[in-house]
């Protein structure tokens, strides 16, 4: 089995090839630049310096969202496209599912993955780690993250934060937290692709026609366009 792993949900760029239980290989970079030029040659670099041709692949892993709007698209599309064209299946993971698994499953505590939506608002949810696995406490969501500091402190353990944009909201959750927040390491902020992969490599592929990426809430252009059709009620 292997299986090819895609990540553009968000600042990360990530791939990386899966083969039964040995990583073949990552590639991974955290530059605000245009993913949509350079995810086909990653994956195209990285199937030649692992000696994997298209036709092994055996699995499509990508991060669904949330995240950036644009990212998680082409993220999807890419994936779909491929898993498509060569008939095999394909499966989406939470984003932010990545960004827990790598430090949380040993985390004796909740781990909270982070990603900015802007105007004091994140996406984040809260897994706990249990016998090296990974369980969903709180789901994905689109939340105040003066509210959510409040929302989990009342859960009374301790809470690890991860990700990227982790620092643009620290000041509010050591203010509300204290002692309670835990902060990953800049080295730790980053979802590694392996984990996507690993974390997809047991589940059962989903219909490629129908698979949607899992935005939580409207592009803002949409939104507006919306708004100012009358299209969006309140609340």
């Amino acid at each position: 089995m292997t299986i090819l792993a895609i990540d553009t949900s968000n600042h990360p760029l990530g791939v990386a090839l899966l083969d039964d239980n040995q990583v073949l290989g990552e590639f991974m970079t955290n530059l605000k630049k245009n993913h949509s030029v350079r995810i086909m040659p990653a994956i195209q670099t990285l199937m030649k310096d692992c000696e994997r041709l298209p036709a092994d692949l055996t699995k499509i892993v990508v991060a669904k969202g949330p995240g950036s709007y644009t990212g998680v698209r082409i993220g999807v599309t890419i994936a779909k496209t491929l898993a498509w064209s060569l008939n095999i299946p394909l499966v989406g993971i939470s984003s932010l599912e990545v960004l827990a698994a790598g430090i949380g499953r040993y985390f004796d505590g909740y781990v909270a993955p982070l990603v900015d939506a802007r105007r004091g608002q994140i996406y984040t949810a809260l897994y706990q780690g249990e016998n090296g696995k990974l369980t969903a406490v709180v789901e994905d969501q689109l939340v105040m993250v003066d509210e959510w500091a409040l929302r989990i402190a009342a859960m009374g353990k301790p809470i690890l934060f991860v990700g990227n944009d982790v620092p643009i909201h620290r000041a509010i959750l050591e203010k509300t937290l204290g002692t309670q927040a835990t902060f990953a390491s800049i080295t730790e902020y980053n979802p590694r692709p392996a984990e996507l992969a690993l974390l997809g490599k047991e589940k059962m592929g989903e219909d490629i026609h129908s698979f949607v990426p899992n935005y939580i809430r409207l592009a803002e252009a949409e939104a507006k366009w919306l708004e100012a059709k009358g299209k969006i009620l309140n609340g």
